[in-house]
């Protein structure tokens, strides 16, 4: 007989013994009975309490599969993670050297929920995890179906939520290292795509995103969501390689309805229509507040067509021209401080500071640029034009200490000088509106005159308060 054919039926021979052990594995042995053991050995490993509340069971084929049904984590008296059914793809030849390698994970409707206490800490952190060492971890592939993510944040008070998600995850590596450089030591590539997503404050749906990490460093490219009506991308950049966490984030999004926007804020109409926004912002430090006070970079939003509901603006600045009864910051710190501002404050103080007073303005034209430094965003083009008037705004937003920086709102001219300027201090939660600065005349024919008067001695001249981009009515 030829050697090639020995190896051929040695083989054969060989896989025929695996096969009839299997069997007699599967129809002999009650793998029930390890249950206490893997469930200890399971805690002992993470640090943690592992339970397996439901039946477990092995398979063969294809390869060595163990299902366990019902698993639950438990750390610091809470559900740390849980899953109805749980697949472990296991090594075979290693367990002859008495070694269990998992090559594979698959969850089916899992739900992961972390908390983070008020002192910062994690609810899957152990006591002692600087002193400890994390197992090396190397699987081919970690896959989920149909999972819930819980994230609460009781420093901040904002919750996080996502439904029906899945999730492949491809070349997980973890080095064997000390807990606290977790980040530093893992690596991995990503896809997820999860039906619905919750904050404290909105709701957005059909999140898909790519991601890779390593050595640290963890790139969230691309990630696009449907949020307001429309479709946005983005992506975020993570550097966690050095003392202080780096981070970098873009965002578009284009002809969003902002009808969709104010449902989130407040219970009636107020506007409707198309608009652009984008924002690209750089920031590092290991809490919100750090965040906040290191916040660089452009915000933008831009409308055009737009409608106001609940005031006819041209109106209102005609009936001022007579009566001088009419507060600019109705308008002005609703359009323009709002956009951006609403985000951080909730809506809370906006929807209170305006009131409709019947009927409905064309809003030609919004422009709202910002440049965010240091945590403040200063007005770069901020302005808005009707059929017959522009309004614009100077200042900037503090959202570090969450107060207005001499904010000014004018109604301007076509030569963009303020006839009536009005200002707005103090927090976001309290804020003070001073009175209207007159600057031009409008009543009576008498000071008509003097104006025109004045115009012919000055040139007309006048200190511009508005030269961007928003063009005056024709």
């Amino acid at each position: 007989m030829s050697k090639s054919k020995i190896i051929l039926f040695a083989s054969s021979g060989f896989v025929a013994l695996l096969v009839f052990g299997a069997a007699a594995l599967l129809l002999f042995v009650d793998v029930n009975t390890y249950k206490p053991r893997l469930e200890a050995t399971a805690s002992e490993a993470l640090g943690m309490e592992v339970s397996i509340g439901g039946s477990m069971r092995i398979s063969f084929f294809p390869g060595l599969l163990v299902t366990l049904e019902d698993l639950r984590i438990h750390n610091r008296g809470a559900d740390i993670a849980a899953a109805k059914k749980v697949t472990l793809g296991v090594d075979f030849l290693p367990l002859l050297r008495r070694e269990v390698r998992v090559r594979k994970i698959t969850l089916t409707h899992p739900r992961i929920s972390i908390e983070r206490d008020r002192d910062g800490r994690f609810s899957f952190e152990k006591p002692a995890a600087a002193k400890e060492m994390l197992p090396a971890l190397a699987l081919e592939n970690v896959s989920l179906s149909d999972g819930t993510f819980l994230f609460t944040d009781k420093q901040s008070g904002e919750v996080f939520e996502a439904e029906d998600c899945n999730l492949d995850v491809l070349r997980l590596r973890l080095s064997n290292r000390k807990s606290t450089d977790l980040l530093n030591n893992l690596s991995f590539e990503a896809e997820l795509a999860c039906r619905e997503l919750r904050t404290t404050d909105f709701a957005v749906s059909d999140l898909k995103l790519s991601a890779q990490g390593k050595n640290g460093v963890f790139d969230l490219e691309p990630a696009t969501i449907r949020i307001f009506g429309a479709q946005g991308s983005g992506s975020i950049h993570a550097d966690f390689s050095e003392v202080v966490p780096r981070y970098r984030a873009s965002f578009s999004l284009s002809q969003f309805r902002i009808e969709e926007f104010f449902k989130t804020l407040m219970a009636e109409k107020v506007a409707e229509g198309a608009m652009d926004f984008s924002a690209n912002l750089s920031m590092q430090g290991k809490t919100v507040s750090e965040m906040k006070r290191t916040m660089e970079g452009p915000i933008s939003l831009r409308g055009k067509s737009l409608v106001l509901h609940g005031s006819d603006l041209d109106q209102e600045f005609s009936r001022f021209e007579s009566s001088q009864k009419f507060n600019l910051v109705d308008v002005g710190a609703f359009f323009f401080a709002g956009p951006v501002g609403l985000v951080v404050t909730k809506g809370q103080n906006f929807a209170n500071i305006f009131r409709g007073t019947g009927g409905s303005s064309e809003i030609r034209t919004i422009v709202s640029d910002w440049e965010v430094k240091r945590g403040v965003a200063h007005a770069q083009d901020v302005a808005m034009a009707t059929n017959e008037n522009r309004v614009a705004l100077k200042g900037g937003l503090d959202f570090v200490n969450e107060r207005f920086n001499d904010v000014t709102i004018a109604l301007i001219d076509a030569k963009g000088c303020a006839k009536v300027q009005q200002k707005m201090l103090g927090t976001f939660e309290k804020p003070v509106v001073e009175q209207m600065n007159i600057l031009e005349a409008f009543a009576g024919p008498v000071l008509g005159l003097l104006k025109k008067g004045r115009d012919i001695l000055t040139g007309g001249e006048c200190e511009v308060f508005y030269a961007g981009s928003v063009t005056p009515p024709k």
